[in-house]
Order: structure tokens, then sequence, then C-alpha cells
């Protein structure tokens, strides 16, 4: 039996229930070993908010930038750069011929590996070297890309051979659907800005292909999947597949990109946002009538993370810009309304009960502040981006890893499913979204002159930007 302490805007509610721990990770409810840390607030404030767990103080760039680079040296030490026989973990050297059992390593996790969510964090990587000027970020990110690259033709030629293995880059030479090249994909796309390599022109090249004409979409072009129903929306294939589409557009100039993003967004909007509360389900099916309803936190994270890198690179004069806005601006004031007591952000928006998550967190604090520092949201909104970040850092441990992350999640048609999700440092769905979070607030301190008045933060833009 474990204890959890959940302060609320009712003040301190103890909850009993059970805690399991799994390797790497806790499981719901329990937030960090121990007690929440003592509150801090601003000390000029008269009344300051002090209750456990609360960081109401402003961040400084230096502060967030330290906290990045754990984040940075947690992955430079656990990446492997080798191929090893997974049968029997020994390096392999010769790549003349393809072995079947030949593989990536990934016994420490998905580093090196072709995922969705390690797309977010080479994303992310890019982004904190362009708000700091840091290299180390961006050379993580070439680094990486350059080892699939290295290799990626003797996974081809052990795919012939064998059939695309678990740990060959199955997803990379076998795309089957978005998660497999969509954040990737656009990752990719920014590296390729930075390095004009060939070998990664013809993948971004073969993703918008695949998505194009091979991923299966519905009667009128919404992007679709075959699960759990055969005919299913998920609010995450936003994020996998509109900043792949905003970025094609912005590389090429086509403009049938752009088209083809809003239209993502506009058409799965139509089936998954609440226009009532700005939050979105997680996922719709064809020809089931009135199916539940679950606003899980990252489905409304995915949807706004892929609003704001679409805004980012959408030429003001197109038709469908207004409506993206709109939709975005919605959003955010939605999720803004839903923030907990401390910063963070609950599992279930609409559920103060659940626990507080922390990928999702990152996702709203990362688009809020962009939304800040484009001028697509006013000022006002600065302080739930300071405060979402402030929560966040809590979860950053000294040696990188990011507590308070749900593992991977699929749409489910029942509110115990998406309570008792687990957490897990090793869920690399969060580190991307805190690396982002974090470049856009540095840009939003730099950005705004801070007031401090009446025991709350007021962000009043500089006459010089």
């Amino acid at each position: 039996m474990g204890i959890k302490l959940q302060i609320t805007n009712l003040g301190l509610e103890i909850v009993l229930g059970f805690v399991s721990v799994l390797g790497g990770g806790v499981a719901v409810g329990q937030q960090a070993p121990g007690l929440p840390p003592a509150g801090r607030s601003d000390p000029s404030f008269a009344q300051p908010s002090l209750a456990p767990g609360v960081d109401y103080t402003l961040p400084t760039e230096a502060g967030i930038k330290a906290t990045l680079d754990r984040v940075l040296d947690f992955f430079v030490r656990s990446t492997p750069y080798r191929i090893i026989d997974t049968r029997t973990y020994q390096p392999i050297t010769d790549f003349t011929h393809p072995v079947k059992t030949a593989g990536i390593d990934l016994r420490g996790g998905e580093f090196i590996d072709w995922t969705y969510s390690m797309g977010v964090v080479l994303a992310g990587m890019l982004q904190v070297s362009g708000a700091t000027g840091d290299p180390r970020y961006q050379d993580y990110t070439v680094k990486n890309f350059d080892f699939v690259f290295d290799h990626a033709d003797y996974f081809r030629r052990q795919a012939r051979e064998f059939g695309p293995q678990p740990a060959g880059y199955r997803r990379l030479v076998n795309l089957r659907e978005l998660d497999d090249g969509g954040a990737m994909g656009a990752a990719l796309i920014k590296t390729y800005e930075k390095k004009k390599d060939p070998r990664y022109r013809a993948t971004i090249d073969a993703v918008a292909e695949f998505l194009a004409h091979k991923q299966m979409r519905m009667a009128d072009g919404t992007l679709a999947r075959p699960r759990p129903q055969p005919v299913s929306l998920w609010a995450d294939d936003l994020y996998m597949s509109v900043p792949f589409l905003a970025q094609m557009g912005h590389l090429t100039g086509d403009s049938r990109y752009f088209d083809d993003a809003a239209k993502q967004i506009v058409q799965m909007s139509d089936r998954l946002f609440n226009p009532v509360t700005g939050l979105y389900d997680h996922s719709w099916f064809q020809d089931v009538v009135n199916d539940p309803k679950f606003y899980w936190g990252r489905a409304s994270g995915w949807a706004l993370m892929a609003m704001a890198e679409l805004l980012s690179v959408m030429p003001e004069d197109h038709p469908s810009r207004a409506r993206v806005l709109q939709l975005y601006q919605r959003a955010v004031q939605g999720v803004a309304a839903v923030q907990g007591g401390t910063g963070m952000w609950h599992q279930l928006l609409d559920k103060p009960d659940s626990y507080l998550e922390t990928s999702a967190s990152a996702m709203f604090t990362f688009a809020i502040a962009r939304g800040v520092n484009r001028g697509w949201l006013s000022p006002v909104y600065a302080p739930a981006a300071q405060t979402g970040w402030q929560a966040i850092a809590q979860r950053v441990r000294t040696d990188g890893r990011i507590e308070g992350i749900c593992v991977g999640t699929t749409a489910a048609y029942d509110a115990v499913y998406y309570y008792n999700r687990p957490t897990d440092t090793r869920a690399m769905q969060g580190y991307g979204p805190v690396l982002m979070a974090g470049a856009e607030v540095i840009t939003m301190l730099r950005s705004f002159d801070v007031e401090r008045n009446l025991n709350t933060f007021h962000y009043r833009t500089r006459k010089d930007r």
C-alpha cells in the first residue's frame, strides 16, 4: 500500500492506493520518491504561493540550460553506436554479407533506433541548439542520422534476404504506418537544412511518397489507422503527419503539402475536437455511434504541437491558416483552463484525480510558449508556460532521466486503462517535448519583460522586439 499526496485547488488530499515499481519507472500515482519538495515563490511576493511541489519563481536561461544539459548528457552517454549480433551480443564489423541476427544495440533503449519518439528527440535537440547556440545538441542529431544512414543499405539487404528484422531499422526499411516515418521524417528535413546529405533527401522523398500514396486514408483524405477498429482516427497522428507535411512544404515550396497538413488538422478536429471544452478526444471510430470520450493529455499535446509546427512555417496568406490558427487558439484556451495547481497537467485532462503526467505537460508548455513568442497568443498565456516549465524541470533527475512519462498508449475504450497506464523513465515520448519546451521558454524569457505585481507575473512585449 502506498500514499499519494495530491495538491488540488481544494487543498491537500491524501489518497491511499497500491504503488508498484516498474523497471526504470513507477506506477500510476507515484510522482517521485518521498514527499513533494517545499514550495518556492518569488521573494518579492507578499503573499507567496508555497504549496508543496510548487515553484512559482521566474526561471532563468542558465537554469533551463543546465536542466537541458543534463538531458543531453544522458543521451550522449546512453547512445550505443554499434551493430551487434542480437543473439550473442558480440559486435559485428564485417558488413559484406548481411546476417539475419545483426541489429543495432537496443539493450539500453531506443536511442539509436528509427522511432517516432526519437524523431521528436532529434528535432528537439536541433531546437535547443538554435535557441542557445550550443552546437552539441545539433551534433547529437547529425551523429545519430549519420549512423543510421551509414548502415541503412546493409539493413535493406538484410531485409531483402531475411525479411525486416526488429533491430534492423525495420520501420525505416519497411514503412507501414505513420509512426514509421512522420516524426523522424520531419526531424530529418530539419537536419537536411543543416547538412545537405543526399542520403537524407532520398529518405525524405520516400517518406513523402509513402504518405501521399500508400498510407491509409478515409474517403475524404483524412489519414487513418486500421486499429483498434477497422477505420480509426488517433489524435497522435496529427503529429505523426502534419509536421512532416509542413516541413515538406517549407523545403519544396509546394503548397500541396501545406494543403494536406491543414486538411488533416481541420478534418481530424471535426471528429476529435470538443469545441466546448477545447480538448481533443484520443480517438474516433468510423461506424461507432457515440463512442466514449477520453481526453488523454498526450492526445491534446500531439495535436497542439502539430498545429504549432504547421503555423511556424505555413505561409501567412494560405487560405486555411486562419482556421488552423482558430483551432490552435481554442485548444490552448482549453488546456490552460485545466492546468493543475503545481503547473503540471493530468493524464486525463478533465479528471483531476488522474496522475500528473510529464510528456503532455511539456507539449503544452512548448505549444503555448511558441504561440506567445510568435504572436499567435496574447502574452497573458506566458505564465502558463512559465509555470509548466518550472514543474517539468523538477522531474528531470540529476542524471538526466525524466520521471512521470506515460508509456506508449493505444486508443482504448475505458477510463481504467488510461488512469492506470504506468510511467517509466525509459518512455522516450517525453524527452523530445521537454527539450522543445525548455528551448521555447528560453526564447520567451528573451522576448519579454516580466513585471511582478500583486503576487503574480505579467509579461510585456519588449519595445526593441
